[in-house]
């Protein structure tokens, strides 16, 4: 069996001591494929993930990079940090933009219309690169940060004037939106990937748009360190737990592990273009 995990942070410091383990074991549960995300602590460490890249071997998985500015490092994007995303995307080991996008859940996030224009900005690099983007959005539920705002609203007003009109596809990493965010995502060419927490108990409204999503349109995830999935909640999560995410929403789908592991597979091949 060969999964995937479509987002992770391997640069973690949680990393730091036991990363040659971590890519064993990730081997041994059969996430033979990482995609490892740069954006680092802000725009000074966006190359970190492709420090990481590296081919497959004989026991450890093949792990891609993305470069990008999260939103919350927004305000402290300069010329010549787009500039250098802009060298960094050409390297055929970063495969992604990202994860960019919108956050109106922490408090420190810079203000929205910084966050606009960073994301903005680095959807024009993507497109001129014509590299697939990983969007970052998350709401202010349960937070007084930014009241009257609907962050996917605003999210989709951006994408559908700087991203959709160029036909390229795009990943709303760990989703956690509503059906309705589901269906425009889909109409605006991106697929879905779902992290750890789909397979919560009280997630059963998302898991819900885990099995309404056309199966070549979804991704998983593990968005490691954080949102280790059951049976591993409240853990440092890693790759391999993708494997538990996988095999809960195969079984929702009334699908085997094997056939939900080839279909999320082949759309990562497809969607990056690697093999």
């Amino acid at each position: 069996m060969h999964l995937v995990d479509s987002h992770c942070h391997l640069d973690n410091p949680r990393f730091a001591e036991d990363l040659d383990a971590v890519l064993a074991r990730s081997y041994a549960a059969g996430v033979r494929t990482i995609l490892t995300i740069g954006i680092g602590e802000g725009p000074a460490s966006m190359g970190n993930g492709l420090a990481l890249a590296r081919p497959a071997t004989a026991s450890t998985p093949a792990v891609y990079a993305s470069a990008g500015i999260y939103p919350g490092n927004a305000h402290e994007a300069t010329e010549a940090d787009y500039a250098r995303l802009e060298q960094l995307v050409q390297d055929p080991n970063c495969i992604a933009v990202g994860e960019i996008g919108l956050d109106y859940y922490h408090a420190e996030s810079p203000a929205p219309e910084i966050q606009a224009a960073c994301f903005a900005r680095q959807m024009q690099i993507a497109v001129a690169a014509r590299k697939p983007i990983l969007i970052h959005c998350r709401p202010n539920d349960g937070t007084p940060n930014f009241p009257g705002l609907d962050v996917w609203n605003d999210l989709f007003t951006l994408i559908e004037e700087h991203w959709t009109p160029h036909d390229i596809t795009g990943v709303m990493h760990c989703f956690s939106g509503t059906q309705d965010h589901a269906d425009r995502s889909l109409a605006n060419n991106f697929v879905l990937s779902f992290a750890g927490h789909t397979t919560f108990p009280k997630s059963k409204d998302l898991m819900a748009v885990a099995i309404s999503t056309p199966l070549d349109r979804i991704l998983v995830e593990t968005d490691a360190p954080y949102l280790a999935p059951i049976p591993h909640r409240g853990q440092r999560n890693e790759p391999a737990y993708t494997a538990y995410t996988a095999a809960a929403i195969a079984a929702a789908r009334g699908l085997t592990p094997q056939d939900f592991a080839q279909a999320t597979t082949a759309n990562f091949r497809r969607i990056f273009g690697v093999s």
